[in-house]
């Protein structure tokens, strides 16, 4: 998933709702939505907005981010088995 986001005044997204959401969901994007330059709101493609929910429950789970962690410590030192040796096995 990329990191696009774009900044639309309201106004043009009025007019232009059905092609803004078109390009939106084509690029994955998020857009936040302006009214007299401070942000109002933000539209996303449901299957980011799932993907946010997913990550908000990951990281609200101590014992996943425990595993997290040590699995990045495990990594950094190197500690990992190949693709070869896992299946190996």
């Amino acid at each position: 998933m990329d990191d696009i986001q774009k900044i639309i005044p309201i106004t043009k997204v009025k007019k232009d709702l059905l092609d803004i959401v078109k390009e939106m969901v084509n690029e994955d994007s998020t857009i936040t939505v302006t009214k007299n330059g401070m942000a109002v709101g933000i539209m996303m493609s449901p299957d980011r907005y799932e993907a946010l929910l997913e990550t908000i429950e990951i990281l609200g789970n101590p014992e996943i981010v425990k595993a997290l962690a040590t699995s990045s410590k495990d990594f950094k030192s190197g500690r990992t088995y190949s693709h070869k040796d896992v299946w190996a096995q």
